[in-house]
């Protein structure tokens, strides 16, 4: 493991800036929060920061439910969101993907927070064996491209990356509409979660569009007819603690046994947490038949591409659309 200064700051201002000032100085510095993702990359030297800033008691850790909507705490644990009786009760997509995600162990330390900001578990990534990977060293190539990419993505891809996105709980989010409020150097903003990842390009060690010092105080999740009847589907290699092949997050509003509305992404298939607009667009009006629904998933798969190993997917996540909206419909 690289050598490292730990930073305790007194307050979430003095935290900010010292990782704004880490960061002018050219000295690589990282926030650490619950350290379930943060440790396990310091320890496979994939990261190598010459400072981390500890945000331990900093960020607000409470889950609030009203009638505007859901505010979560980024210190607030996965394990006391997918418990909290509103979120269970009113946003049950959440919940489930929070429940399908990790170990009970890490649940209790991760936060949620960490959550939307852990890196890709594509193996070449976090293996420092392989030479080749933009994510870790830009410009040194992409291994999964020629090599075993079962566990990578088909949708929003480049010649430069196509290492899949890991969190369940965005995928969730995004379906949702929800946002992040974030503090920095700048001061606070707002940041659609459909809008926190960034596409690879040619650019893919720059993850997300927040800048240096800034840190995800607040999740935000507008009230909304869709969220209670929703659903959280995963289909995986095993049945706990690992990471999805495909997931799809449905919510979708009923009326007189037609949707009226809808909201689908997908997970384990896009660089980013997917969202399917046109998917959306075409169930707006349709009944729950299984030949109506398996004709609108099939609009999942354009822009698909595989790259062998893991063009399976584009034929799956279409099924598990069709499953994911059938179980979500069927909730009152």
């Amino acid at each position: 493991m690289h050598p490292f200064a730990l930073e305790r700051p007194r307050d979430l201002n003095a935290a900010v800036a010292l990782r704004a000032q880490a960061g002018r100085n050219d000295a690589p510095a990282e926030y650490i929060a619950g350290g379930t993702d943060m440790v396990q990359l310091l320890q496979e030297d994939v990261r190598r920061p010459e400072r981390l800033v500890s945000l331990a008691g900093l960020l607000d850790n409470r889950i609030e439910a009203g009638t505007q909507g859901l505010r979560i705490g980024a210190a607030a644990t996965m394990a006391a969101v997918a418990s909290h009786p509103a979120v269970v009760e009113q946003f049950p997509v959440i919940s489930e993907a929070l429940l399908n995600s990790a170990s009970p162990q890490v649940r209790n330390q991760a936060t949620m927070g960490g959550n939307l900001l852990q890196r890709t578990r594509c193996p070449y990534f976090r293996d420092v064996g392989y030479a080749a990977c933009n994510k870790r060293v830009p410009g040194s190539g992409c291994a999964a491209i020629g090599g075993e990419n079962r566990w990578h993505a088909v949708l929003g891809t480049s010649e430069n990356c196509i290492a899949a996105n890991p969190s369940d709980l965005a995928v969730a989010l995004v379906a949702l509409d929800a946002a992040v409020e974030v503090r920095g150097p700048g001061g606070q903003r707002t940041v659609p979660l459909a809008n926190l990842h960034r596409l690879p390009a040619d650019t893919p060690h720059i993850e997300t569009v927040l800048e240096p010092g800034e840190v995800i105080s607040v999740i935000a999740v507008p009230a909304s007819s869709l969220a209670r009847r929703s659903h959280y589907l995963k289909v995986r290699d095993r049945a706990s603690f690992e990471f999805a092949v495909v997931s799809a997050a449905v919510a979708l509003d009923m009326g007189g046994g037609l949707i009226r509305q809808a909201r689908v992404a997908l997970g384990g298939v896009g660089t980013k947490p997917w969202r399917l607009p046109r998917v959306e667009a075409a169930l707006s009006g349709e009944s729950l038949h299984p030949a109506a629904l398996r004709r609108t998933a099939a609009l999942a798969a354009e822009g698909a591409h595989g790259r062998g190993h893991n063009s399976f997917k584009i034929e799956l996540m279409q099924r598990v659309i069709v499953r994911a909206i059938e179980t979500a419909g069927a909730r009152a």
